[in-house]
């Protein structure tokens, strides 16, 4: 098209005035920099996103059976049994999730307690990777018992505010409202029914919610403390086998829940992203909106684009004049300047896209910037950058969205150039 090519040839030209060579120069630089900073920072918070995940892989199953009609189901150590039959399948371990009161000879906290086999829980968690001081005693049958007590793990919150240390001649107790029986007024504590444990380690799992109130006690101690019968449990976790699908073990899952009697709707399979949609909700959420910011912050930059255009339009008005007397028509004169504006920012875009890509991936492979902390108290020292695909794609549209939207008020601009009979 000829209104692209005089475009192009206006854009490699030198001007003849030297002001709007800078403001070209300057407009490009903006719409650049601008997505620079928003390819990187999408990059950011998709090496936070997958951090994240890591973590919650190694405390999280990969599947969690759980019911949804109730608190509880029944029928749970049997199909467990049948679950870690099937072929998709690697592990699968009944748990009890429960509220209660933990207290030590130095302080009281209410904490959230998982009752858990320890015989088969490590086979669905990363748990032992994630202690960092003592160990976690199975017992000779799996039971957690030890000498008749039962052992536990503390998370780094309560061992910290009840000062536990992994010891089996220490501990704390833990209490729960009795759940079966009447209540007597006159005596509020035989309303709580409690077991004393031994602390044998401390994890860290470096998730506020677990990190801050989490404990583990063995399966058969929370159902005698909230007098729950032999199979009941809250959930079932289960790791998949190496290689195996996840959708296709989410289906093989269902089918033997259903098999085993359980009604359908009395209970939910979540993958691991379903059981922490909250927390890589807010993840999400927290991107989007920056990534709206900065590209507000692009549109802002791409008006430098509208004052370069002005002062072009102001220069190339005797050409104009000229193409309008060898029969150009002024649909054609304004589509120079509206292709001018547009090449300003799709050249700006990029060249940002493209520093940016390339930013985030030498941050991804060698990690140059550091985070500014502790470094003892972080399990990373680097800033976590992922490059992706489908956001670089989106940045792109976006810039040439928003180098349209230019191009338009530019042609608006020179709309009623080359009418002059100068």
């Amino acid at each position: 098209m000829l209104a692209l090519k005089i475009a192009l040839r206006y854009l490699r030209a030198r001007k003849s005035h030297n002001a709007v060579n800078i403001i070209s120069v300057i407009s490009v630089a903006g719409v650049a920099v601008a997505t620079m900073a928003i390819v990187v920072v999408l990059s950011v918070f998709n090496g936070f996103t997958d951090l994240a995940q890591s973590h919650l892989s190694r405390i999280d199953p990969e599947l969690k059976l759980e019911a949804v009609d109730g608190k509880v189901f029944s029928g749970a150590d049997s199909l467990a049994k049948r679950l870690t039959a099937l072929p998709a399948l690697a592990a699968a371990s009944p748990v009890i999730r429960e509220r209660g009161l933990l207290l030590s000879e130095s302080a009281q906290m209410p904490v959230v307690f998982q009752g858990v086999d320890f015989a088969a829980f490590d086979s669905v968690t990363a748990i032992t990777d994630l202690i960092i001081d003592g160990g976690l005693i199975a017992g000779a049958d799996g039971d957690g018992l030890f000498h008749g007590v039962p052992t536990a793990l503390a998370a780094v919150g309560p061992a910290v505010r009840l000062q536990l240390h992994p010891s089996l001649d220490s501990g704390a107790t833990l209490y729960v409202p009795r759940r079966i029986g009447r209540i007597n007024p006159a005596n509020p504590a035989a309303s709580y029914k409690g077991t004393s444990l031994a602390v044998t380690g401390i994890f860290r799992v470096d998730q506020p919610e677990y990190d801050a109130d989490f404990i583990i006690i063995p399966l058969e101690e929370a159902r005698r403390l909230l007098d729950y019968s032999d199979g009941e449990a809250s959930a079932i976790d289960i790791r998949t086998a190496p290689g195996a699908d996840i959708a296709s073990a989410v289906r093989a899952v269902v089918a033997e829940a259903e098999a085993a009697g359980l009604p359908r709707g009395s209970f939910a399979v979540r993958t691991l992203m379903e059981q922490q949609s909250e927390s890589f909700r807010m993840i999400s959420v927290e991107k989007w909106v920056t990534f709206l910011m900065l590209v507000f912050i692009l549109l802002i930059a791409s008006f430098n684009v509208v004052s370069t255009l002005s002062l072009l339009v102001i220069e190339k008005r005797d050409n104009m004049v000229t193409l309008r007397a060898l029969g150009a028509t002024r649909a054609m004169a304004s589509s120079v300047f509206m292709y001018e504006g547009w090449l300003i920012t799709a050249i700006g875009g990029l060249a940002g896209t493209a520093l940016g890509v390339l930013l985030s991936l030498v941050q991804q492979h060698f990690g140059l910037i550091k985070l500014a902390a502790d470094a003892s108290a972080l399990t990373i020292d680097v800033y976590p950058v992922r490059v992706s695909a489908s956001d670089v794609a989106l940045v792109l549209m976006t810039v040439l969205a928003v180098g349209l939207l230019i191009a338009q008020i530019a042609r608006f601009f020179a709309k009623n150039i080359g009418t002059s009979n100068h």
